[in-house]
């Protein structure tokens, strides 16, 4: 019996061992397809994914908020994105993050008017706003805020409702 369940402890832990490698594997290969699509370095801004009643925001800002350059391409990519998505034309987070990415099957198929997404500059970045009053549409969001979350690892952070102007984001990027 001890050596059952010693056997199992065991292969528990290994299981868990080896499933870091796969997300830093998973993480490197989105970073990699991200460079095709995102036009910013990943290294010099963060991401912030706030999940709302009605949807939530993606905001993206250059770490150094004085770095221009970056600031003027996460600017650029971000209204371009834009114009996609209320296209329903979702092909950019599909090559990073695969067809099968959660809740970006939802988002593709949502009617004309269903998905109100809107774009504003931010200190050091952009914003995008997503707004729905459909519960499936909503909870697509918050997958899809989920699932980049975890494939953008260190690059990315869960936002906060209240945080409406950028210095608490930034604080909190220089806290963790």
């Amino acid at each position: 019996m001890k050596s059952t369940f010693f056997l199992l402890v065991l292969t528990v832990a290994a299981a868990g061992v080896l499933a870091q490698p796969a997300d830093a594997q998973r993480q490197a290969e989105v970073a990699r397809r991200g460079g095709d699509v995102m036009p910013f370095s990943l290294a010099a801004t963060q991401h912030i994914f706030t999940k709302t009643a009605e949807g939530g925001t993606q905001r993206v800002v250059a770490r150094d908020p004085r770095d221009a350059a970056q600031v003027k391409l996460v600017r650029r990519h971000l209204h371009d994105i834009h114009a996609q998505f209320q296209r329903g034309d979702f092909s950019g987070p599909a090559h990073i993050h695969g067809d099968d990415m959660p809740g970006l099957a939802e988002l593709k198929a949502a009617k004309p008017g269903e998905l109100a997404i809107s774009y504003k500059d931010v200190r050091g970045g952009a914003e995008l706003a997503y707004r729905t009053g459909n519960p499936v549409l909503v909870a697509a969001v918050h997958s899809w805020f989920d699932a980049q979350l975890s494939d953008h690892g260190h690059d990315a952070m869960a936002g906060h409702e209240h945080q409406r102007g950028g210095m608490e984001a930034m604080q909190a990027m220089h806290n963790h």
